[in-house]
């Protein structure tokens, strides 16, 4: 093999991290479908459920994918995975549900830094590493929905960091802030490797796995068993489709100008009211689907009974601010799919994987 030839062999070769989860299993069948050969880690190659559809990938792309064990605590759990690649992408981070969290700096925060560390670690060890792509999201830019109201024109852009959630108000989005941050540290502590940054909102779509503890799928998973079947609540979300993130984290490897972060979200704000109203368009007979807005004064009196705190029905409820996603539009080249055929694609993959079990 040639010099150039073994060149477009490592620039064609790359990690993922986490590709047994929603958005890394996609991001290993796009990068197999322009022709890569791709290591994934995944926490335990004996979780059928999780693996298979990677098995099935390998029978799709015979001699193209690899899967490697590792644990995001273990440190040097990467380095074999990441030998011969020349882009890093770093999908996976510990996530649980916010009832599981008995202790949000050991549960949360500390493996989301360790994890990250031991990532950033390993890619120092792998002199092929030219790119690092970080998945974070855009709660690594605001805490609360109030807080954008701050932010120029009170519309969100990447230029700012999340600086109000706290280990006790919001663990899971300060890890990330935490987590990314220190991403930024490291790769400004050398001049080997450049580092991107993809900032989703909620992540919606098919799922090519059973069951996912994703926050995204679990949200959904709300209004789609019927608790909000009396009436939608006025919250609203930044959504992003999972097959636009995966393009996002692979224009940004394949643009060697492409540089910060990235915010892959819809310009324009879906709530849970307009979530139900596009489905219903299709299945009209699903009556768990709500069929009209709840006012504002019973979800503030009744919304701690159902965990919500009077602060976050303060800071969320009824708010909607722009998003300002025209670097992934300018430089990534992203065309947006319409947030209807996401959330059809992400309610029919929903009652497959349903029949299914």
């Amino acid at each position: 093999m040639d010099e150039g030839a073994a060149g477009e062999e490592a620039r064609k070769r790359a990690a993922v991290t986490g590709g047994s989860g929603f958005v890394g299993s996609h991001l290993v069948r796009r990068l197999l479908e322009r022709g890569y050969r791709v290591h994934t880690t995944v926490r335990r190659a004996s979780d059928t459920p999780k693996v298979r559809p990677l098995w099935e990938l390998q029978e799709a792309f015979p001699g193209r994918l690899r899967l490697f064990e590792a644990d995001l605590l273990t440190d040097g759990s990467y380095d074999e995975a990441f030998r011969g690649c020349s882009a890093v992408f770093h999908v996976a981070s510990p996530f649980l549900m916010p009832e599981r969290i008995r202790d949000g700096q050991r549960d949360v925060v500390e493996p989301a830094l360790t994890g990250t560390r031991n990532v950033l670690a390993a890619v120092g060890r792998t002199p092929e590493v030219r790119t690092l792509v970080f998945t974070s999201t855009v709660g690594a830019m605001f805490g609360d929905y109030a807080d954008v109201r701050a932010m120029d024109g009170q519309v969100l852009s990447e230029r700012y960091f999340n600086t109000t959630s706290t280990v006790a108000d919001n663990p899971y989005h300060y890890a990330k802030t935490r987590a990314e941050r220190a991403a930024w540290a490291a790769a400004a502590a050398q001049d080997r490797w450049r580092m991107v940054s993809v900032n989703p909102g909620l992540v919606l779509g098919p799922s090519f796995t059973p069951a996912s503890d994703s926050g995204s799928l679990f949200l959904l998973d709300e209004l789609f068993r019927g608790c909000f079947c009396y009436g939608a609540p006025d919250f609203s979300f930044t959504t992003a489709d999972v097959r636009d993130v995966a393009d996002a984290h692979i224009a940004a490897a394949e643009n060697p100008e492409a540089r910060g972060r990235y915010i892959v979200a819809a310009e324009t704000m879906t709530s849970f009211h307009e979530m139900s109203r596009i489905i219903r368009t299709r299945h009209p007979r699903d009556l768990r689907l709500p069929r009209t807005r709840l006012p504002h004064w019973p979800v503030r009196v009744l919304g701690p009974a159902f965990g919500l705190t009077q602060d976050y029905i303060r800071k969320h409820l009824g708010i909607r601010f722009r998003v300002d996603n025209s670097r992934s539009i300018r430089e990534l080249g992203l065309t947006y799919r319409p947030v209807e055929d996401t959330l059809l694609d992400h309610y029919e993959s929903r009652r497959a994987r349903r029949r299914r079990g």
